[in-house]
């Protein structure tokens, strides 16, 4: 290995100037040992070693693969465990700190005498995804500076006093508070351990988001309809898609509704279309509504099949977890929206599909049948989506392949078609003027 990274030692250090090779070498190959990437090991080190690199950030602005992070915060919680790392037994600390924005979680790799409740600051520290999350990394390579315990709330205030809107909870939260209205709710039966467990879905909604929750608690007399302030839930991430978490630590309490900016018909009606650009800066969003041009119908779309157990597509009638399986036929379309800010992809399923396609489900197998070749179908689609202007309200979520949108329902917007030209005019206007 050493002959493969002596050049970037050298890089390094020249780069570095006052730093000492044998330093950089030594420091280069510890975080080799860790498995980090080389580039992102060498970015580290330059963010440690270049005077003011260093920049100051809130949980809130936490994102995956920021470094030379300065941060401070209160240790909420810490616990000691005990990991293998390439078969080496290694005692590592983690657990969550809090600044007035937020909650996030962290992990430090030494023991530096952090406790419950003390306030520090963090200097060179850096974020990874970990459980669909960024969370904070820090060591003997950062600097850390114990503050006043004056210079942030309690505990208890950050855990439970700290409200946020739905709208403003972020990736890096693993807890939150709000004031919120139920405005979807049901009981689902699940085996958890051996043992039937009721737990409780829904969705909790203000005037900036709605977002789903899951409760492992009864939630007594509350229903549909109520408006609750909620203290201390767990934050869950799916696909970037947060979703609140009710436990035993959450508490609950119902509120008056009268001088809240929302209502149950305000929440209920379809959001205005925002730009396409707006999703694709965030790695998920719950019910927004888009509207754009089909530009294509992606492969995949037309008749495809699903296994009858997990309702996965197939390949050749085969299930890669459940092997060969008696299909079932479905229908799909699968297209690139873009609305001129940027371009997403849009899935819909079979009901969405025939609606917007034109044709049932009964007529496109005969087409297959009678053409004697599914891609008929697929041909079909194209000829008949590509340029349409669809509007489309769901759920976003991003991945390896970039952000899609699965939606809950698509239809023909009535925009005027001289609105939308002055529009585009006006857009192309002020790009000249830049």
């Amino acid at each position: 290995m050493d002959e493969k990274i002596a050049p970037h030692i050298d890089e390094l250090t020249m780069a570095l100037g006052d730093i000492s090779k044998e330093e950089i070498s030594t420091e280069l190959k510890k975080l080799l040992k860790y498995r980090v990437p080389l580039d992102e090991a060498k970015k580290i080190l330059k963010n440690k070693y270049s005077p003011g690199s260093s920049n100051t950030v809130k949980v809130k602005d936490l994102s995956v693969g920021s470094n030379g992070i300065d941060i401070s915060g209160r240790i909420i919680d810490i616990v000691e465990k005990t990991v293998s790392i390439q078969g080496e037994q290694r005692t590592i600390f983690s657990g969550t700190l809090g600044d007035e924005t937020g909650i996030c979680s962290f992990t430090c790799w030494d023991d530096l005498s952090l406790s419950s409740g003390d306030v520090i600051r963090v200097k060179n520290a850096y974020t990874r995804l970990w459980n669909n999350r960024p969370e904070l990394y820090f060591g003997k390579r950062s600097t850390l500076i114990h503050l006043q315990d004056s210079d942030l709330p309690d505990i208890e205030q950050l855990s439970h006093s700290n409200l946020k809107k739905l709208g403003e909870i972020v990736p890096a939260d693993v807890i939150a508070s709000s004031v919120v209205l139920i405005v979807e709710m049901y009981h689902r039966e699940i085996m958890l351990k051996g043992e039937e467990v009721t737990v409780v879905e829904g969705v909790v909604a203000d005037e900036t988001a709605k977002l789903p929750f899951t409760s492992w608690v009864p939630l007594g007399k509350l229903d549909i309809g109520d408006y609750v302030r909620f203290e201390g839930a767990a934050v869950r991430i799916f696909r970037g898609l947060p979703s609140i978490n009710f436990n035993d630590k959450t508490t609950f309490k119902e509120v008056d509704p009268d001088g809240l900016p929302f209502t149950m018909d305000s929440v209920s009606r379809s959001g205005s279309p925002i730009a396409i650009e707006q999703i694709l800066e965030k790695d998920g969003m719950f019910d927004v509504t888009v509207k754009g041009n089909v530009i294509s119908v992606r492969s995949g779309s037309g008749l495809i099949e699903r296994c009858p157990v997990c309702n996965r597509v197939t390949q050749k009638s085969a299930c890669r977890s459940h092997g060969d399986v008696e299909c079932l036929v479905d229908m799909r379309i699968k297209a690139i929206l873009d609305d001129g800010t940027g371009a997403i992809h849009l899935m819909l399923n079979r009901e969405l599909s025939e609606a917007i396609y034109g044709k049932a489900m009964e007529e496109v197998e005969k087409m297959a049948h009678t053409s004697m070749s599914e891609d008929a179908v697929f041909e079909d689609m194209k000829k008949i989506l590509t340029g349409r202007y669809l509007a489309a309200r769901g759920n976003s979520s991003k991945n390896e392949f970039g952000v899609s949108l699965v939606a809950r329902s698509v239809w023909v917007p009535d925009d005027d078609i001289q609105e939308r030209i002055d529009e585009l005019l006006e857009r192309m206007g002020e790009g000249c003027d830049e």
